[in-house]
């Protein structure tokens, strides 16, 4: 399954699809290219570029060595709620643990990750993950 269903960027008072706050001061900075503060905010901002299908921010919030070629988005998913199960940060390497609820169709479902971070240049990449 390719991840992210294509659509209109939030506004920046807007609920941020990631569940915490508001766009404009949540994950929206991470999408024009702020670095993220830590992995978790990082991983958060990866959600919600999946749920409005912003494939620029994944790509270059990818650790190149693990990034795909491609990166699909706006396959039809709807990304419908993200819960963070767990966080664990070092100075320059993180995991999280998290929740993604998604709708296809008549389908739904959740993914499970644990994923990979480390910081690269200063700034946290996702590297790769473990689907439970």
């Amino acid at each position: 399954m390719s991840f992210g269903s294509a659509s209109v960027r939030p506004s920046a008072t807007a609920a941020c699809p990631c569940g915490e706050g508001e766009f404009g001061t949540h994950c929206g900075p991470l999408l024009d290219g702020e670095p993220a503060p830590g992995a978790e905010r990082l991983m958060r901002s990866r959600y919600t570029a999946f749920a409005i299908g912003d494939a620029a921010h994944l790509a270059r919030s990818w650790h190149p060595r693990t990034r795909p070629d491609e990166i699909e988005v706006g396959d039809g998913t709807q990304w419908i709620g993200l819960d963070i199960v767990s966080a664990e940060e070092g100075a320059d390497a993180a995991e999280v643990s998290f929740r993604a609820r998604w709708r296809h169709g008549n389908d739904a479902g959740e993914l499970r990750e644990r994923s990979r971070f480390v910081r690269r240049a200063g700034r946290w990449v996702y590297v790769d993950g473990d689907v439970d």
